[in-house]
């Protein structure tokens, strides 16, 4: 996802993501649609219950961001936005979205029924939420046909893993990495 921008591309349109401001996804589009910028704001359906009824509500699938289509010579046009804070990547260059990731949302929201989910990466702590071993807390192994979460047991210095589906599992804290490095 992070493609560093040669001098070469500059000129060519491609995905970037906008940063806004919380809660301001919608009125950005809007913007971005009166500039003819070609844009992205991919949104999931959610039911809230209020006191006195239910309302389904069109909420931005990734929260305070926004996909953008334009030559990256051109990102002045969005950036001067009211409510756009900056173009998502590091320091020297935005992030690029290729076209298939920008598909692969697009069907997820049309054909998938999307909603928001958070990032799981192998070597992240993890609960486990539903099914007979909830409320376990493990490391994520791996993701790919099985999902295996380690158990550690502090007081006796072992552990087993277990195989749990995808999605029952939710991440807390930060990754087993990150922890290490910062002990050392």
């Amino acid at each position: 996802m992070l493609n560093s921008l040669s001098p070469i591309d500059v000129h060519e349109p491609k995905w970037f993501v906008l940063f806004v401001r919380c809660n301001q996804e919608k009125m950005t589009a809007q913007r971005l649609t009166e500039y003819e910028v070609e844009h992205f704001l991919p949104c999931y359906r959610s039911v809230r219950q209020w006191k006195d009824r239910r309302v389904t509500l069109e909420m931005p699938l990734f929260p305070g961001y926004l996909f953008v289509h334009l030559p990256f010579i051109e990102r002045a046009r969005v950036l001067t936005l009211p409510n756009v804070v900056s173009l998502v990547g590091n320091k020297n260059s935005p992030s690029e979205i290729s076209e298939q990731e920008i598909a692969w949302i697009k069907q997820g929201v049309e054909h998938g029924n999307a909603a928001p989910y958070p990032y799981l990466k192998v070597g992240q702590r993890v609960v486990i939420t539903s099914g007979a071993l909830s409320g376990m807390q493990g490391i994520l192994m791996r993701k790919q046909n099985n999902t295996r979460v380690v158990v550690s047991l502090d007081s006796i210095s072992r552990g087993f893993v277990v195989e749990v589906d995808i999605a029952s599992l939710k991440p807390i804290g930060r990754g087993v990495q990150q922890q290490t490095r910062e002990a050392v």
